[in-house]
């Protein structure tokens, strides 16, 4: 499947403030990154940093305070066909089976062509679910449920995929098994994705380039490049020097940010850092950049 040579978003010294005067919040500001074409980039940081946020204004479903979004040269101003979100809670509809669900957007646009039909099935196939195609998503693991969810996702071609934390709730096994899935599906496709995170393992092993959100009000903090050979399969992921660099550099930044939202700091917090190092032989640190 050949890349589509779209999908580049620039975020340039957003700001979103919610409430006025002295109800004011500043949730982001002077935001900057850009969310790089035909790349797999993630974000994390502390709760409550307002990545949630930046999800919203990416999509279109609400607008910045202050600053631009553009993708591809255009400003955002609303939700668009080339923007598509996957949400943390599932949205499959239950009275429709995993093939139905999957055919559903072809089918609202008057797209139920062949093609899209054969499509279906083997987005099925890939994200392991043929077996399954008639079952309604209440007799699917929260896992399947989603996998279904992702090739719903595929199925409509965005220019860019827009994901808030998919995989939370799921056990750690089902996560691991996520994690390969979809990293294969964009190892096919290499469809610009933006994926937001709390989970330094999940960030690690899909990103191409971590973003590291600062405490509220949020802003890009760092960026890092995570030049780890794909495909990617979680025992060379973490049994590779470069991986543990990265997350002990990403670790750190993290740790600053979080402890900023607690008067005095946690010397607790501080020390677990300084010993989860020390465990993981994390010597040299990775390289990082400003944000573009």
């Amino acid at each position: 499947m050949n890349p589509k040579q779209v999908g580049e978003i620039k975020v340039t010294n957003v700001g979103k403030t919610y409430g006025a005067a002295q109800f004011a919040k500043e949730v982001l500001k002077n935001c900057s990154f850009t969310i790089e074409r035909n790349k797999l980039t993630v974000m994390i940081g502390p709760s409550g940093c307002g990545k949630s946020t930046l999800i919203r204004l990416l999509a279109g479903f609400e607008k910045p305070s202050t600053g631009t979004i553009e993708i591809d040269g255009k400003r955002i101003t609303g939700p668009g066909r080339d923007r598509l979100v996957v949400f943390q809670e599932s949205a499959l509809f239950p009275w429709m089976t995993s093939h139905d669900n999957i055919m559903y957007g072809p089918k609202a646009r008057g797209e139920n062509t062949q093609q899209n039909r054969d499509l279906a099935e083997y987005l099925l196939e890939k994200v392991g679910l043929s077996a399954f195609r008639e079952k309604y998503p209440p007799q699917l693991s929260g896992g399947m449920q989603r996998r279904a969810e992702l090739a719903r996702a595929m199925i409509n071609n965005p220019d860019v995929m827009i994901l808030d934390e998919p995989f939370r709730g799921l056990d750690c096994m089902s996560k691991e098994l996520m994690w390969e899935y979809y990293s294969g599906l964009y190892e096919e496709s290499h469809r610009t994705n933006f994926f937001v995170t709390t989970d330094i393992d999940e960030a690690i092993f899909l990103a191409d380039r971590l973003l590291i959100m600062s405490n509220i009000p949020g802003q890009v903090r760092a960026s890092i490049e995570v030049d780890l050979p794909r495909p990617r399969r979680l025992a060379f992921v973490f049994d590779n020097d470069r991986a543990i660099a990265v997350k002990m550099e990403a670790l750190a930044i993290l740790h600053q940010e979080a402890m900023k939202s607690f008067s005095g700091g946690s010397k607790a917090a501080a020390d677990f850092v300084e010993a989860y190092s020390k465990r993981s032989g994390g010597n040299g640190t990775a390289s990082s950049k400003e944000p573009a």
